[in-house]
C-alpha cells in the first residue's frame, strides 16, 4: 500500500499515470465512449463514474501550464442541445484540483482522432452522457 493515493486508483492507472511525460494527454471516457477502438492503452474502471476518476487523477498529476488547452471535452452533436450538467461537475472537481484550468471543445470525431494518440483511456462506467474528457499532463513541481 502507499499513501496518500486515492484508494480507486489501481496498479495498472497508478503505473500509467507515473509513464506519462509532461504534456502527454489521458482520457476519462464515459461507458458509451469505443475505449478499445480508440485506446493505445485502455484501462478499465467499469465501477466508477467519471467524476471519482478525475477527482482521483487530478490529485496525482498537474495540468499543462504551457498548453492553451489542457481540459477538453466533447462538443455536442447530432441536433443535442442541452448541455449536460456533468461538464459543470468536472469544472468544479478540476478547479478544485488545480488553479489552472484551460477548457477546450472538441468536435465529436475530432475527439476521437486526439483520443488515438493520447496516451491511455480510462474506461470509467460513467452513465451521463457526453461525459468524455481528454486531460493534458502538466510538470510536476
Amino acid at each position: 500500500m502507499l499513501k496518500g493515493v486515492p484508494k480507486i486508483v489501481g496498479p495498472e492507472l497508478l503505473k500509467i499515470l507515473c509513464q506519462m511525460g509532461h504534456g502527454d494527454e489521458i482520457v476519462i471516457a464515459d461507458g458509451n465512449f469505443p475505449s478499445e477502438n480508440y485506446g493505445k492503452r485502455v484501462v478499465r474502471a467499469d465501477g466508477l463514474t467519471g467524476t471519482q476518476v478525475l477527482e482521483a487523477v487530478l490529485s496525482l498529476i498537474p495540468l499543462d501550464t504551457y498548453s492553451e488547452q489542457n481540459f477538453m471535452l466533447m462538443q455536442l452533436s447530432g441536433g443535442d442541445t442541452e448541455i449536460p450538467p456533468i461538464w459543470a461537475e468536472y469544472e468544479k472537481i478540476a478547479e478544485a484540483k488545480d488553479d489552472n484550468v484551460r477548457r477546450g471543445d472538441l468536435e465529436r470525431f475530432a475527439f476521437y482522432e486526439r483520443a488515438k494518440n493520447a496516451f491511455a483511456v480510462i474506461a470509467t462506467g460513467e452513465e451521463a452522457v457526453y461525459a468524455n474528457i481528454i486531460l493534458k499532463k502538466g510538470v510536476v513541481k
